[in-house]
């Protein structure tokens, strides 16, 4: 384990991020933020996501006992083509329409379930409906991508406790997969296998920076992780979406699913905030055998529940910073109880 500053490639961006392991022992006289509540109540009547309960212009949630998903009511993109002209007479002075499709997916009718909480059906149940919305957004003929996301925790700018996800679909591809799809490319054109099946293989030969492998998905803080302690989930074989994935493999998900996001919540024993993405291939209608299915968790918490990580001045101005290692941090991981701690 390297204990001096280093930086580390990150071949999916091809960018690097710099580690300095000495600086988590610095004192801590920053922000510090607040605890979430430990109790919420399974039904919220304020809630605009509950069951039976008014949203936005007066439209109403049906009493629904699964998964619930509406179009986004204060949706980031639209559907319909833009008449504005965006020129502005200046090369460097670019505008161009973006349309695009919005979607919210609560998890469940409880408003106090998060997706450690769920039993392994329900998290099936989540899967299958993200699967399901994905391919029905990507099959639109001005779309070329679809992002599935979940922020939790309002240090994560979630405006809405009861856990819920979104789906923003789009008629370009965005920056960070653009990226990830030129790595991937290039890697397969040089190799002729995929980037991400080979660094798997690799890590579940070294096993350091391992948290939960099945037969079909591994999760694993990443060689080149930038929050303190990021996630990746991983498939065992070429994917470009969800919709490829066979029952058994959203089983396995599933159970990924459950087992890292436990993990998270036992770390501080709060209901851990992050960001968490699927990133799928182009819905581009092209073949994409360079693409592997995988999520990224980012979680902001560095350490403690009230101590977070800031990603400012030299970050934002320079390059990505880290102060404890991937290695440490799958490590701490790792050696939490698999049950969750509201169940001990």
């Amino acid at each position: 384990m390297l204990d001096s500053p280093h930086r580390r490639f990150n071949p999916l961006t091809r960018e690097w991020v710099l580690v300095s392991p000495h600086r988590a022992r610095r004192p801590w006289q920053g922000q510090v933020e607040k605890t979430p509540s430990a109790t919420l109540p399974q039904y919220d009547p304020t809630c605009y996501l509950c069951p039976r309960n008014e949203r936005a212009g007066g439209v109403s949630n049906p009493d629904y006992s699964g998964t619930f998903v509406f179009e986004n009511d204060f949706a980031a993109l639209l559907p319909d083509e833009s008449t504005e002209n965006h020129a502005s007479g200046h090369p460097l002075l670019v505008a161009l329409p973006e349309r695009g499709i919005c979607r919210v997916v609560c998890f469940s009718p409880r408003h106090d379930l998060t997706l450690p909480e769920l039993d392994i059906p329900a998290i099936e149940n989540v899967l299958t409906t993200w699967t399901r919305e994905s391919a029905d957004l990507a099959s639109k003929d001005f779309i070329q991508y679809v992002q599935v996301f979940e922020n939790k925790g309002a240090v994560m700018g979630c405006s809405n406790p009861h856990p819920h996800s979104q789906l923003w679909s789009q008629s370009q591809i965005p920056t960070e997969i653009a990226k990830e799809l030129a790595a991937q490319t290039a890697y397969f054109n040089e190799h002729g296998r995929p980037l991400l099946l080979d660094y798997v293989r690799e890590e579940q030969k070294r096993r350091e920076r391992l948290l939960v492998v099945n037969d079909h998905f591994t999760a694993l803080v990443p060689f080149w992780a930038v929050w303190p302690f990021e996630v990746m989930v991983v498939g065992h074989r070429p994917t470009a979406a969800l919709s490829d994935l066979n029952p058994a493999e959203i089983s396995a998900l599933a159970d990924v699913f459950k087992q890292v996001t436990t993990l998270y919540d036992n770390l501080f024993e709060i209901s851990f905030p992050y960001s968490m993405g699927f990133h799928q291939a182009p819905a581009d209608g092209q073949p994409h055998p360079e693409w592997v299915l995988h999520a990224h968790f980012y979680p902001p918490l560095l350490r403690s529940a009230t101590v977070r990580k800031f990603m400012v001045g030299y970050e934002m101005l320079a390059m990505p910073q880290r102060d404890i290692t991937p290695e440490s941090a799958a490590e701490r991981l790792r050696a939490l109880s698999p049950v969750h701690y509201k169940q001990r």
